[in-house]
């Protein structure tokens, strides 16, 4: 057989073009990078002429763009504080203060909203008529009124009509604590604190200086729950290979248990109880009420969102689901539990990420309230002492995108981890 390639084929064989400048513009193949890149040098354009006119003005009014402020000494107190800070410390140990107390309200706040909105989400297509009505007036009414409402409302109750301390005191008090642990009143509410007998000590990291016996705590937790999934994975490989799945309840609770219990007798973990002495109450943990209203007014607002969105993604899942699990013998509550949620998911979290970034974005609004997160601090009382309004504002807003992205890759990490996988 001869090698040689046909004439003809080569003739018909059209050759590719050489390439015009012209065909940036009218070519298909390039027009959209053309249009790309184009834009990009605008983008590019104005941001250089945003940043030299800036720098322009703060060269006229004799100022340059510096941190050294975040050194300086803060000189005001902050009332709510999760690490060790005094008016003497720097203003950066001050904005870290705020950052934290802005992550601890948004990780509850989103813990409890969602909590929050299922259960009313659940309960919105619940066929009794009294449950469902009520849930969809706490819906509407709560999504309907602005959040910094809410925020205001739950700190006027909070302030005007729970008992003063003084309640609390002589041999027939007008007020109780609950349980004789949780006393709530008008300052605030004060709660039993864990402590510790044996100190691990603290571990240096920079600014902070977390204790030791709590970073060992939390790497028990971290350890039980890698261990249970592994347990439950092992029932899960039993059940597929022999039909039958051994019990793992009692096992899940010993794994849990039993290290938190060593723990406990190892540093010597007891609770201290809060005790009016004078005027106020001492001892435990002070839970002000600037905290709370913010905790309740976030939590109530996006948990009324959260509720619409987990009953769209429970009304998305067909009605065929429903009817086989009955058919299999399932009870309402574990077919909603095992079968419709687990499915509903995968529309839930998308728009839930959503709420999430609401939910951490309207922190900032403590300042109507007096609770000092990074709003106040960084973005409020250190920039009015400084004067470094630009640098200030720069921070904040680096931090609160830091803050979202996060929350964006956690659960696009999950929504990831659900999503129906193509074979």
């Amino acid at each position: 057989m001869s090698s040689t390639t046909d004439p003809r084929l080569t003739a018909a064989t059209p050759g590719k073009p050489a390439f015009h400048p012209s065909m940036l513009l009218y070519d298909q193949r390039y027009r959209s990078i053309t249009i790309q890149i184009f834009a990009l040098f605008l983008l590019m354009l104005g941001a250089a002429w945003l940043i030299d006119n800036v720098i322009s003005n703060m060269r006229l009014l004799g100022r340059s763009f510096s941190f050294n402020f975040l050194w300086q000494s803060a000189g005001y107190d902050i009332n709510q504080r999760p690490i060790a800070y005094d008016s003497t410390m720097s203003h950066g140990r001050a904005a870290l203060v705020g950052f934290l107390n802005t992550v601890i309200l948004a990780i509850l706040g989103c813990i409890f909203a969602t909590v929050l909105g299922v259960l009313a989400g659940v309960l919105r297509l619940s066929s009794n008529w009294i449950v469902s009505r009520l849930i969809t007036v706490y819906v509407e009414i709560f999504r309907n009124i602005p959040t910094l409402i809410w925020i205001l409302i739950f700190g006027a109750v909070m302030a005007e009509s729970m008992p003063a301390p003084s309640a609390f005191r002589g041999d027939d008090p007008a007020s109780s604590m609950i349980f004789d642990a949780i006393a709530i009143t008008n300052r605030g509410v004060y709660i039993p604190s864990i402590l510790f007998t044996t100190d691990l000590g603290a571990l240096q990291l920079g600014p902070v200086a977390p204790s030791l016996n709590w970073l060992l705590i939390f790497a028990i937790l971290i350890g039980s729950v890698f261990a249970n999934r592994a347990l439950i994975a092992h029932a899960t490989r039993t059940q597929n290979a022999t039909g039958i799945r051994p019990k793992t309840w009692w096992k899940s609770i010993l794994i849990f248990l039993v290290p938190l219990a060593v723990v406990k007798l190892s540093l010597g973990v007891y609770l201290d109880y809060p005790e009016l002495r004078g005027f106020n109450f001492a001892g435990g943990t002070h839970l002000r009420n600037s905290f709370l209203a913010m905790w309740l007014g976030l939590s109530f607002y996006t948990g009324a969102f959260i509720a619409e969105i987990v009953r769209g993604g429970i009304l998305a899942i067909t009605k065929g689901q429903t009817e086989a699990a009955f058919a299999l013998g399932l009870q309402p509550g574990k077919t909603m539990r095992l079968v419709i949620l687990p499915q509903a998911l995968r529309v839930i979290i998308p728009p839930l990420i959503s709420q999430y970034l609401n939910l951490t974005k309207n922190t900032s609004l403590g300042l109507a309230v007096g609770y000092m997160d990074l709003r106040s601090t960084l973005g409020g009382i250190t920039i009015n002492q400084t004067g470094r309004e630009l640098e200030g504002m720069f921070l904040l807003m680096l931090t609160y995108l830091a803050i979202s992205l996060t929350i964006s890759a956690l659960m696009n990490v999950y929504n990831s981890r659900i999503k129906l996988k193509e074979r």
